[in-house]
């Protein structure tokens, strides 16, 4: 089978079968494209998770078009575009055409219920696989440990804190750090 057209069935199996958003896509394309297909590592799964959630654009097209480029260039990334895209178009547009009241049935009302539970343990999911496999030294657990500490805090008090201010602070706290582990590393090699 042509590359071009497993990357685009790989990520519409993954577009039509996942609900619940991009975040709820990171377990799926993890299995897919590390663990069964092997087309990225672990590492760059995490690296274009990390770059995928702070760059505009939902989460799943940002981790389908790495993954597509990664694998068959330029168009490898638009084929597993359109993978991922193309189901839910569909699907959407098929229901805005043929019903009208289609969330006031019960039926679905209930489906999508149930389907919320599901999307938070794929959620909970992708973060463990992320956890299980991030470098566990001091600063990175103690940084986790800080960065859920304070997300608890802001929805629990309701505070009203950019997502973007947040991200540019933690670039920043990043940044200097690996600026001062440089500095306190090149110091010790002159000694």
């Amino acid at each position: 089978m042509s590359i071009l057209l497993e990357l685009f069935l790989t990520f519409a199996k993954i577009g039509l079968f996942t609900f619940g958003g991009g975040l709820a896509m990171i377990s799926l394309i993890e299995n897919k494209c590390v663990e069964h297909k092997k087309w990225i590592t672990h590492d760059e799964m995490m690296d274009i998770t990390v770059i995928a959630e702070s760059t505009p654009g939902p989460i799943a097209i940002n981790c389908a078009t790495f993954v597509g480029y990664k694998r068959a260039g330029f168009i490898g990334s638009i084929m597993a575009t359109l993978g991922v895209v193309l189901p839910s178009f569909a699907i959407i547009y098929i229901i805005s055409v043929f019903l009208d009241n289609f969330l006031e049935l019960t039926v679905i009302a209930n489906a999508f219920k149930g389907i919320k539970v599901a999307v938070g343990f794929l959620i909970l999911d992708a973060a463990f696989n992320i956890i299980k496999k991030m470098q566990k030294n001091a600063f990175s657990l103690s940084f986790m440990i800080a960065s859920f500490g304070i997300m608890l805090l802001v929805n629990i008090f309701s505070w009203n804190f950019s997502s973007i201010s947040l991200m540019l602070v933690v670039a920043l706290v990043s940044l200097m750090i690996q600026v001062f582990s440089k500095i306190r590393k090149s110091g010790g090699d002159d000694k």
